[in-house]
């Protein structure tokens, strides 16, 4: 059966935004991830579609790797726009990027000599596999640690967004370098790295120079259109472009300090303040509208016969203790004296997605059985539910937690409009 109704499809669409609202609502008194509860709803659609024989006219492989490259953007801007940089975060943005990083690396060499072994022969071709499974997922991990303390909950958006920038990088670097060596790879990445953050520091000013420049209302999706404009071209260029998206957004959360000595009369705090305040609701809202139908596409792209599979399971179970025993030794080896939750908080997801299907042909391994990434990202999540309903809610003031530093940026804007009315009487 087959219904050509636009209203139809507009009906779905706005039932799947309001279920999500709620499912944000639940999981924010319980701690189930939203995001778990999305893939669940994909998974019943998807049985209830193909029990009415209803074949939808989509092709939702290729929605979902749109909403993939969109939805990353969206949400690194959302986390970059949600941290704020001072001296005193400066030991804790460090830990979270080294154990990111070197969470990565064990997480991809382990995950592939186990890949290699039982299921692909060429261990080059299992590190490809591997890097995926590696890495963690920030869109899964940001809406999920808002009940967490303060430290804790930013620490953990860091971690997952450095894995993800991280991830991606090593994941692209390893295919267009099968034949070079070591030594020849890490002179790449530190090139691309540094011409990457060069560009972004100076796209970034004048972004932010401009943005406050406007004065027409219709600006915030230009800006978003831009920044993805930049992304996709970065791509292109093979370059690191993910880090534009994260340092533009630290540069505009945090202007006073990017923004020092003669640059500051660079700045209309007035403007630049109501620009952040309604930029940071746009990113947030785009970033919940995005996730929730990546989500929900990705579901109802799932075959769970694929779980069907002792080998499959057995081999998702070694991968999926390494990944905890390689988390939790890091965790030790930098002194980190409270890890419970965050030990268990390494979900698989978007990322892992997007490039496991983004693997070229030529490096596709035909007996790889998707099972395996299936069950990862599903115990990932469900693990990280368990240790969120089992912790509770750290505060007992989340809401002023959460916005916190928006109540600050009103009282500035009121401040400085009120300074601004003097100057003009006097």
């Amino acid at each position: 059966m087959i219904l050509e109704n636009p209203y139809i499809e507009v009906i779905a669409v706005c039932v799947i935004i309001i279920i999500s609202y709620f499912f944000n609502l639940f999981a924010k008194k319980t701690n189930v991830p939203s995001v778990l509860m999305l893939i669940f709803l994909g998974i019943g659609i998807n049985y209830f579609l193909k029990t009415i024989d209803f074949q939808l006219n989509i092709d939702l492989q290729g929605m979902l790797n749109l909403l993939g490259i969109i939805g990353l953007i969206m949400i690194v801007l959302e986390a970059a726009l949600d941290l704020k940089l001072t001296k005193e975060k400066q030991p804790l943005i460090l830990k979270s990027f080294f154990i990111a990083f070197l969470g990565l690396f064990a997480c991809a060499f382990s995950i592939a000599w186990i890949l290699n072994e039982y299921v692909i022969g060429n261990f080059f071709q299992a590190f490809i596999y591997a890097i995926p499974l590696s890495i963690m997922s920030s869109a899964i991990i940001i809406p999920s640690v808002v009940n967490l303390v303060d430290s804790k909950k930013e620490f953990m958006i860091y971690e997952g967004t450095f894995s993800d920038i991280l991830g991606i990088m090593l994941f692209y670097f390893v295919m267009e370098n099968e034949n070079s060596k070591v030594v020849e790879i890490t002179g790449n990445v530190s090139l691309n790295i540094g011409v990457t953050i060069l560009l972004s520091f100076l796209v970034s000013y004048i972004l932010v120079y401009i943005l406050q420049s406007i004065d027409q209302k219709v600006k915030l999706f230009l800006l978003i259109a831009v920044l993805v404009l930049l992304y996709s071209v970065g791509k292109l260029f093979h370059l690191s472009s993910l880090i534009v998206i994260l340092i533009f957004g630290l540069i505009l959360n945090n202007y006073k300090i990017f923004f020092f000595g003669k640059m500051r009369k660079m700045v209309n705090k007035i403007k630049l303040a109501h620009v952040l305040d309604d930029f940071h609701v746009v990113t947030m809202e785009s970033a919940f509208v995005v996730r929730t139908f990546f989500f929900i596409i990705f579901g109802m792209t799932l075959d769970l016969n694929s779980l069907i599979d002792l080998n499959t399971a057995l081999i998702s179970g070694g991968i999926i203790l390494v990944i905890y025993v390689i988390r939790y030794i890091l965790f030790k080896a930098f002194q980190i004296k409270s890890i419970f939750p965050e030990v268990l908080i390494a979900p698989r997801g978007l990322i892992t997605v997007l490039l496991f299907f983004g693997i070229p042909q030529a490096y596709q391994f035909e007996g790889f059985n998707t099972g395996i990434l299936l069950y990862i990202i599903l115990l990932t999540s469900i693990i990280m539910t368990f240790s969120m309903l089992a912790k509770g809610d750290e505060s007992e003031y989340v809401a002023e937690l959460t916005f916190e530093d928006w109540d600050d940026l009103d009282k500035e804007i009121k401040e400085l409009e009120n300074k601004s009315e003097e100057t003009k009487v006097s």
